[in-house]
């Protein structure tokens, strides 16, 4: 009697113990389908917030521009005479507007040019005295001066067309800018070095009279992410009319942009 119903109980747990297992496994099983269901949602939210979120990692505008170039007198009299070694310094800061969804855009700002040219064994005359002391003239450099340079400022804007064919990150990819480059003269001066009796002497003469107070130059840039080539052309004469010899200056460097 008592082996029949030890029998009977073992059994009855056998049962209960394999329904309860079967029964965890349906459970686990229903709560892995949930699961993979709640992953798909998952999965499908963030494909679809990928799709209609822009993938714009540095949305960088060329905020900031430096250029470092080399400065000469293309266009100049014969008589006029430089170094190979002139220079000049721009630094903007700008503002892009894009051209709707375009790989193109229209960016304007301010700045500041500082243009250096070496002259070769020739001083600048303004003198106001003489009969022509209403203009700039090159003469002899009858001091020898060990260094004789002659230095413009301008107050510039300049006003570019520009293509980037990187729209996600500017910071890589193809460049290139065209456009106008207006500047405002600040001032000019001449500096002279000369050694006397074994002193250096520097002569600085400031005078903005007879140079043109407007500048006007095509300028472009090319180039790939933050460094581009820059070169510009002026437009207008350094001197006024009948102010001083017609010089045209021409500049090419290399514009670092960031931002």
């Amino acid at each position: 009697m008592i082996k029949q119903l030890f029998c009977t109980i073992v059994l009855v747990s056998l049962g209960l113990f394999v329904n309860a297992q079967h029964t965890r496994g349906g459970g686990a099983t229903g709560i892995n389908k949930n699961y993979d269901q709640n992953n798909l949602t998952d999965s499908t939210d963030r494909t679809e917030h990928k799709t209609y979120t822009p993938n714009v990692a540095k949305p960088a505008r060329d905020f900031v521009m430096l250029q470092f170039n080399y400065y000469n007198w293309l266009s100049k009299p014969d008589s006029v005479k430089t170094k190979p070694f002139g220079y000049s310094f721009n630094s903007y800061i700008c503002y892009d507007f894009p051209i709707k969804k375009s790989n193109f855009s229209f960016a304007t700002g301010v700045g500041v040019n500082v243009n250096v040219t070496y002259l070769d064994q020739l001083q600048l005359a303004v003198s106001d005295t003489g009969a022509k002391g209403n203009a700039a003239r090159f003469v002899a450099d009858t001091a020898h001066f060990t260094r004789y340079k002659f230095v413009t400022t301008y107050l510039t804007a300049p006003f570019e067309i520009r293509y980037f064919s990187n729209m996600q990150n500017r910071n890589k990819g193809f460049k290139a800018a065209a456009g106008l480059q207006i500047g405002t003269l600040l001032g000019a001066h001449t500096k002279a070095v000369e050694t006397v009796g074994g002193t250096k002497e520097i002569l600085k003469l400031d005078t903005k009279r007879y140079l043109s107070a407007w500048n006007f130059a095509a300028i472009a840039r090319i180039g790939y992410g933050n460094i581009t080539l820059f070169g510009s052309y002026n437009l207008t004469n350094v001197f006024k009319e009948n102010s001083g010899p017609p010089i045209t200056p021409i500049t090419l460097g290399i514009c670092l942009t960031g931002l």
